[in-house]
């Protein structure tokens, strides 16, 4: 990759990021509710309410707000939250590591899992063991996440007791140091898994398919007949190349992990941004959706250009210019 082709990714970055905070200030505004009766009420006085819109500069117009809401978000800052009273990025920011803890370990989890079961199936092609696995994974794409969310805090959490039913810690607990961490741990475990059940199944069935049409070619029989062992063709010889449509997909993806953490974080009393989403919605908190807005779209936007990093060190045949 050259030095130039990064600089002008970087570059284009700074048109998306615009578009980016045009779309977020679009789709917040024309959602309906009004922020101020959210807050005050829907019996409150005229006064106050004026008060209120003149506060939070709902009072302007929507290009200056517009213009107001880009000059803060390029200087790092998209307003106060209407109820907290705080920074909306702090605000967002003391929900951040819980959220990125969960989609982390599920992203880990899903793609180790997915790469087991599709290499597994692509190199057993039409075995009980091959069709066992996809229709497991096909099982896991069809089932809503919050219905795998409310089974497993049924079965595996309520009635056989193996994992909390909820939030990040258990409460009134005051465990430090490694204790803490394996609290943390045991609570982190089922969300996970059912975060990460739910993206299992596109890595799976898309390395299945690339590995064995992998297999069938004329490289792969050369490298069999140069006497390779099996585990050295499939790693070295396969697999490598197989892993180029797997990492898109797994990038691309990032924007569906964090619609299914929300769910998940619903259901599982997760303190993360997902939650916290859902009562900005509830309360019509502009600038906390709005920098919630920015950071999920500004973390795919680098994400992809991550992807594209990561394609040369996979295959150094690929040259960007």
């Amino acid at each position: 990759m050259t030095a130039r082709y990064l600089a002008w990714r970087i570059f284009q970055l700074v048109p998306t990021a615009l578009g980016i905070v045009l779309v977020a200030f679009v789709l917040i505004h024309l959602a309906p509710g009004d922020p101020v009766l959210a807050l005050a009420g829907e019996h409150g006085d005229a006064g106050y309410y004026a008060f209120m819109r003149e506060r939070f500069g709902l009072d302007r117009s929507l290009p200056e707000q517009l213009l107001t809401f880009t000059q803060r978000v390029f200087s790092g800052d998209v307003g106060v939250s209407f109820l907290e009273g705080r920074p909306a990025m702090a605000v967002i920011a003391d929900r951040l590591p819980a959220t990125l803890l969960l989609m982390l370990t599920a992203l880990v989890l899903s793609t180790a899992a997915g790469l087991l079961a599709g290499v597994h199936g692509g190199i057993r092609i039409g075995r009980t063991s091959d069709l066992t696995l996809s229709a497991i994974t096909l099982l896991l794409s069809a089932v809503p996440v919050f219905l795998v969310g409310q089974l497993a805090v049924l079965g595996l959490a309520s009635h056989w007791s193996l994992f909390p039913s909820g939030g990040i810690r258990t409460p009134g607990a005051d465990h430090t140091g490694l204790a803490a961490l394996l609290d943390v741990a045991r609570h982190l475990a089922l969300p996970a898994l059912v975060l990460a059940a739910a993206e299992v199944a596109a890595v799976a069935r898309l390395t299945r398919r690339a590995l064995a049409a992998e297999l069938a070619t004329d490289h792969i029989r050369t490298a069999h007949a140069k006497g390779l062992s099996p585990r050295t063709v499939i790693v070295r010889h396969a697999l490598r190349r197989v892993l180029l449509p797997v990492v898109t997909v797994i990038g691309g993806r990032l924007g569906y992990a964090f619609g299914g953490a929300v769910v998940v974080e619903f259901v599982f009393s997760w303190p993360g941004i997902g939650r916290l989403l859902l009562a900005s919605t509830q309360a019509r908190d502009m600038p906390v959706l709005l920098g919630i807005f920015l950071l999920i779209a500004g973390t795919v936007v680098v994400f992809n250009l991550l992807t594209d990093l990561t394609y040369t060190a996979l295959d150094p045949r690929i040259r960007y210019r």
